[in-house]
């Protein structure tokens, strides 16, 4: 073997392989996930009537922080939050987390909010991110309230189970429309579902609820060893949600776009974003200064370099329900890797229901298909036992 032939061999020997063949990777993505759901049960309780919206969203990302820097101590590996604790009330749909200088600041929470808390771990740039609903205050859920979470519930199941080797983007589509139309609901328009990667939040596949008619229809397939966020949002109104007008707060570096900012604020700002948060999304609250970093994403976002989860609402008087979770198409099945924990079917009293007998079944079926009992060897000593998954898996 020639000098360069040997050299080019070790460094195949000594690159990553971050797919989910590395059971390292699947267990940086379970770690990621148990330290989400961990916060999640945690900020829940917390969300009471009277509360600051933006406390619960300050203590989350507090916790998140906390709990990631407790493991792989000592080891280099870049941990820490991978999408920062977002509450949206009611008809607001999505990434409301407001600075402490925002006329928002002061929103609190009232009994009966509809409550769409979202928040993420990552571990070595796999992220887990997950989304739940509920209503201050607990107990009964009825009306139009109860409609939309249970849509949600169950068109977030069931798109779970049709993201599989072999399945296509637009049957997902359908079945979110089939359901949340149940319901007497919309899934909101444009919203996108993507495949994950180390370091990318939101790759190249994507699947889209309730499309536009003028919408480029691309399909693809799904793949084993692929990673999705499953992030279903249905409204109780027409699903035409609009930005809303208050300021953007979470953003993401567009890590593959270059350009030679002007303002010494702008360049300050974008490397302290490099360095702290790489590809993940972050919130303005967590640079160190707050004034520098309203003015600092200015100039990279004008130009690509920051892209803006702009906060975005219905119509006021409708309801917005969410179900995100992150799910990994392993070998063995399906894996919830983070997602909603609150739906409670005793509680949520819809007076509608879903009639379709295939979605229903399809819902009914467990992530990972039970393990067949091995057989008995002559001694009588069983070689394996059978092991039934739940659809919680």
């Amino acid at each position: 073997m020639s000098g360069a032939a040997a050299a080019a061999a070790t460094a195949d020997k000594k690159e990553t392989d971050y797919s989910l063949a590395n059971p390292n990777v699947l267990t940086a993505y379970k770690a990621a996930g148990d330290i989400s759901t961990k916060v999640l049960k945690e900020l829940i309780p917390q969300c009471k009537a009277g509360v600051k919206i933006l406390d619960i969203c300050i203590e989350g990302d507090k916790l998140l922080t906390a709990e990631c820097a407790k493991i792989y101590k000592g080891k280099s590996v870049i941990k820490g939050i991978g999408f920062p604790t977002s509450i949206s009330v009611n008809h607001v749909a999505a990434h409301f987390s407001p600075l402490p200088s925002d006329p928002e600041a002061q929103n609190e929470f009232k009994e009966g909010d509809l409550v769409k808390l979202s928040l993420g771990a990552q571990i070595d740039g796999f992220g887990s991110i997950l989304g739940d609903t509920f209503v201050v205050g607990g107990g009964e859920i009825s009306g139009r309230k109860a409609d939309v979470i249970a849509a949600a519930h169950l068109a977030s199941e069931a798109a779970i189970r049709l993201i599989k080797p072999g399945g296509k983007n637009w049957d997902v589509t359908d079945a979110v429309q089939k359901i949340a139309e149940s319901f007497g609901c919309k899934p909101c328009e444009g919203i996108l579902l993507h495949n994950q990667e180390r370091n990318v939040v939101a790759g190249k596949k994507e699947i889209i609820l309730n499309p536009s008619e003028n919408i480029k229809r691309e399909t693809h397939s799904f793949e084993q060893g692929e990673v999705y966020g499953v992030d279903i949002l249905i409204s109780t109104g027409e699903g035409k949600v609009k930005r809303m007008d208050c300021r953007t707060t979470v953003f993401k570096r567009a890590s593959d776009l270059k350009y030679s900012l002007k303002m010494p604020t702008s360049r300050k700002t974008l490397s302290e974003i490099d360095k702290a948060f790489g590809a993940f999304p972050f919130t303005l609250r967590s640079l160190a200064d707050e004034k520098t970093a309203r003015i600092g994403v200015i100039e990279p976002q004008k130009h690509g370099l920051l892209q803006a989860y702009e906060v975005f609402e219905e119509k006021n008087g409708e309801f917005v329900a969410l179900a995100h979770s992150t799910i990994a198409l392993a070998p063995n099945g399906t894996v919830r890797l983070a997602g909603p924990i609150s739906f409670d079917a005793d509680k949520v009293k819809s007076s509608h229901s879903l009639e379709d007998e295939e979605l229903k079944a399809l819902i009914a079926k467990p992530l990972k298909a039970a393990k067949k009992k091995a057989k008995k060897s002559a001694g009588g000593a069983a070689e394996g036992q059978a092991a039934t998954a739940s659809s919680s898996q």
